[in-house]
């Protein structure tokens, strides 16, 4: 009898940095989704948004294990920073495909995102071979793609939290500790990130 794969869901982000929403959905995913392991894959740059702001890699990606550390259905993947630059979802799937033969992948995005993802190189391709799992996002109820059979609308939670109300709270001098896990929050505090 063959080896059913496993099914495993990518969160694609630049994690800068990681927070609670992130981590409450991609527990979602996994737990209403029968997800048996969720990769966090922390992007160097997403080539449809700017680069300021952005902690290199190798901090990102720390926070990323910090906050994961203690759920074995979690994962951190730093794999784009060792593929071509710029990234693209297209490639690093590909890329993932050919190197985990054993494991069927889902991605796993915001519907932000869906609505762009027109503009993603080989859409079509992404859309034909990959099941996407679509969190709800404020003022993106809509889509092209609602009726699309790979494109899967879940019922997570609406998470109205965002990196970059995380980065300007902490540049406001702002505590905003709960916001984050417990280690994330302890490193930032400790490298001064984004005041």
């Amino acid at each position: 009898m063959k080896n059913e794969k496993k099914k495993t869901g990518l969160f694609f982000g630049s994690f800068n940095p990681i927070h609670i929403g992130h981590l409450a959905l991609a527990n979602y995913m996994v737990e209403y989704h029968e997800l048996q392991e969720c990769w966090f894959v922390i992007s160097p740059h997403n080539p449809l948004k700017e680069k300021k702001n952005l902690l290199h890699h190798a901090h990102r990606y720390r926070m990323v294990l910090e906050a994961i550390e203690d759920y074995p259905k979690f994962r951190a993947s730093d794999i784009e920073f060792h593929l071509p630059q710029p990234s693209y979802t297209i490639h690093t799937l590909t890329y993932l495909e050919e190197k985990y033969p054993d494991r069927d992948f889902y991605l796993i995005m915001g519907a932000d995102n869906l609505s762009t993802l027109h503009k993603w190189k080989n859409h079509d391709v992404i859309l034909q071979k990959y099941h996407l799992l679509v969190y709800p996002r404020p003022g993106y109820e809509n889509h092209p793609y609602d009726l699309h059979s790979h494109i899967i609308m879940t019922n997570a939670p609406l998470m109205d939290i965002s990196s970059t109300f995380i980065r300007n709270a902490v540049r406001e001098g702002k505590d905003i500790r709960f916001f984050l896990h417990p280690a994330v929050w302890k490193y930032m505090d400790e490298m001064n990130f984004y005041k």
